[in-house]
């Protein structure tokens, strides 16, 4: 038995410059979330195939080829920690095309290479659903398949016709991909559950809280979430978007209590004044904190409810993009009484920590006389002496407190809302810290309102007693502009520049609101086409009790209409042309010949061989012959195609 040829012979030189151009486009949108180590493997893989094509050297080893495929599939793992998700299944795939080149012996090789770049193309839809990736997909399928075309192109064919042709293809199937996507039946869950695994998809926003974490938020332009209100906007003073509440100070951060401690008590709330009724878009956190306007008072989102605290908490982490209305009441009081050990654990701060804060606070509580006059002091403290809110703080240490109030004095939201809390719980003033996001920019072109990264917050709230939980924000005591005008307004309005915002040029501010107003809605219209916007959408076009049978059935019938309409539009196009009817007269002649025309032989070969076989007088044949020339090629035109008529009848 003969060993399988290793060499190559330069025959996929042309075509293989599309096939990993083919694979290059259906990579890319995965370059941000592979590791280095893929890219390069992908990278050298190609370069490596090219050469060989171009000197024709042998291809790599069967034994050489395994290693390398075992030892991709182990640096996926060791990576990773599991080959399941979509980033380990895109490295995978990834990885495996890179190897699948230096194999690739003949063209079949690169038609699955092909179909292994649509998977890479999908599976990258599978993050991320961005405005931009429709087009993406369709450009990546419409190389994809030019790529493919030119695998089967005849040696004359020109790039600028696969290119067509591939286009056509594409437009013949665009009906029949929108009607799929308007009528096939949309369900409230998806079929299946992928581990969403991308680095970007996360609040910035924890469960915890340190200083500096929440003004590093604030160099970020990302979406937090989209508001649409349903009536009038309120002012930026009302805009608290509650997020978590944060009990636990260990002398430097603060976090979450341990469920099992702690006051496990649900504080009532009582309602006042007019609620605030909106919808939110809350981009994905892979966490279960639900964002809502200070207080949440009823929601629409599934395994929503509210904790002890009044956050709100999801059963599941927030992976995909969800949409819910609430209402809120923006005047509220809590109607509980705290008990003695709840009242202890909103006391609670470490018996060795920020010794110079403990001590300041406990003079100054006894002179004010009592707990309001003693928070009002410490607020009038922030606003009157030499306090700075900045982006850039200087580090801090161990007692960040003490070094905070005594020393820098510079600091961020955090470091306000920490300090305050302290000073609050030193002076055995029940506290707490809540974060979240304040304010918000209206996008006039869209009629939403955004919330970004950088509108991230911390505030207060301390028990008084007779009302309950107080939300106090000692930030509007340092920087009152930043509440009264939000973190946006306030950089255009040339106010942050102390705190370290500059505002971007008008020009691109607006394009930036363009693109969040199509993002809007595209995340709307598209991404947000789910079951009830599918039911609404199919009783506007006449569809009563929108059923899955009905709807698969107007799918079916349309699908099927679409394609006979282009199947009759593919075979208008491509029917063969009429006859000529010099020629139909040529052919009654040839069968009374008792001959049969052969394939590509001219009229004037098969008379040669006519007058051979004396099948026909040899004059009858030429005059024939001779008339049929004349009425298909000569000037005589319809007086030659007569003649030919009257001779071909005349032939008995």
């Amino acid at each position: 038995m003969n060993a399988r040829p290793r060499g190559t012979d330069g025959s996929l030189l042309t075509s293989l410059p599309w096939t990993i151009g083919a694979l290059a486009l259906s990579v890319a949108p995965h370059l941000p979330y592979l590791p280095v180590w893929v890219t390069a493997a992908f990278i050298g893989c190609s370069a490596w195939r090219y050469v060989i094509e171009k000197r024709r050297r042998a291809l790599p080893s069967v034994w050489l080829r395994a290693g390398l495929a075992l030892a991709c599939f182990l640096g996926v793992l060791a990576t990773y920690a599991t080959i399941s998700g979509v980033g380990p299944g895109s490295a995978l795939l990834a990885v495996m095309a890179s190897l699948k080149l230096v194999e690739t012996r003949k063209r079949r090789d690169q038609f699955v290479l092909l179909f292994i770049s649509i998977f890479l193309v999908m599976s990258a839809l599978l993050r991320e659903q961005y405005v931009w990736s429709l087009p993406y997909l369709l450009v990546a399928v419409f190389v994809i398949m030019t790529a493919w075309l030119r695998m089967s192109a005849t040696p004359g064919e020109t790039a600028k016709q696969s290119f067509s042709t591939g286009g056509r293809l594409l437009l013949y199937a665009a009906p029949v991909a929108v009607a799929m996507w308007i009528f096939f039946p949309r369900i409230a869950i998806p079929f299946w559950a992928v581990p969403m695994d991308t680095g970007t998809a996360t609040s910035g926003i924890s469960d915890s809280m340190s200083p500096g974490d929440v003004s590093s938020l604030s160099m970020s332009n990302a979406v937090a979430f989209r508001v649409t209100f349903d009536g009038a906007i309120p002012e930026p003073r009302e805009l608290y978007w509650r997020g978590l509440v944060l009990t636990v100070f260990n002398g430097r951060s603060w976090s979450l209590n341990d469920p099992y401690k702690g006051p496990r008590v649900h504080e009532k709330v009582s309602v006042q004044a007019e609620p605030i009724s909106y919808e939110i878009t809350l981009e994905p956190t892979r966490q279960p904190w639900i964002f809502a306007l200070d207080m949440p008072w009823s929601w629409t989102l599934e395994r929503t409810f509210m904790g002890p605290q009044h956050q709100l908490v999801r059963a599941l982490p927030v992976d995909q993009r969800v949409a819910y209305q609430a209402v809120s009441y923006p005047q509220f009081e809590t109607n509980v009484e705290l008990t003695e050990s709840a009242r202890d654990w909103y006391q609670r701060i470490p018996d060795a920590s920020n010794p110079e804060t403990r001590a300041f606070a406990r003079e100054m509580r006894a002179a004010a006389g009592s707990d309001r006059a003693y928070i009002e002091a410490i607020l009038q403290k922030f606003h009157e002496e030499e306090y700075f809110y900045t982006l850039q703080p200087p580090p801090l240490g161990s007692n960040s407190v003490d070094r905070f109030l005594f020393d820098t004095r510079q600091g961020f939201c955090e470091h306000y809302a920490s300090a305050f809390a302290v000073l609050m719980r030193a002076a055995e003033i029940p506290a707490r810290i809540v974060l979240g996001y304040h304010g918000g920019e209206m996008n006039p072109m869209a009629g939403h309102m955004t919330v970004r990264q950088s509108d991230a917050h911390a505030w207060n709230e301390v028990w008084l007693d007779g009302h309950g939980w107080f939300r106090i924000d000692p930030t509007a005591a340092v920087a009152p502009d930043r509440i009264d005008y939000g973190v946006s307004e306030a950089a255009f309005e040339g106010l942050g520049a102390a705190w370290g915002l500059s505002a971007p040029s008008k020009l691109v501010h607006n394009m930036t609101l363009a693109v969040d107003a199509l993002n809007a809605k595209w995340n709307e219209w598209v991404l947000g086409y789910g079951p009830e916007n599918q039911n609404k959408f199919m009783q506007w076009l006449g569809m009563r009790d929108p059923s899955w049978r009905k709807m698969i059935l107007t799918m079916i019938a349309i699908v099927f209409s679409l394609i006979a309409v282009i199947s009759i539009l593919l075979a208008l196009r491509y029917r063969a042309p009429a006859k000529d009817p010099a020629a139909i007269l040529f052919q009654r002649f040839a069968k009374k010949t008792g001959l049969e025309q052969e394939v590509g032989e001219t009229p004037a070969r098969f008379a040669d061989r006519a007058r051979l076989a004396n099948s026909l007088p040899a004059p009858v044949i030429d005059s024939v012959t001779e008339a049929y020339h004349e009425a298909r090629y000569g000037p005589a035109g319809p007086a030659a195609f007569v003649r030919l008529k009257n001779t071909v009848n005349a032939i008995s």
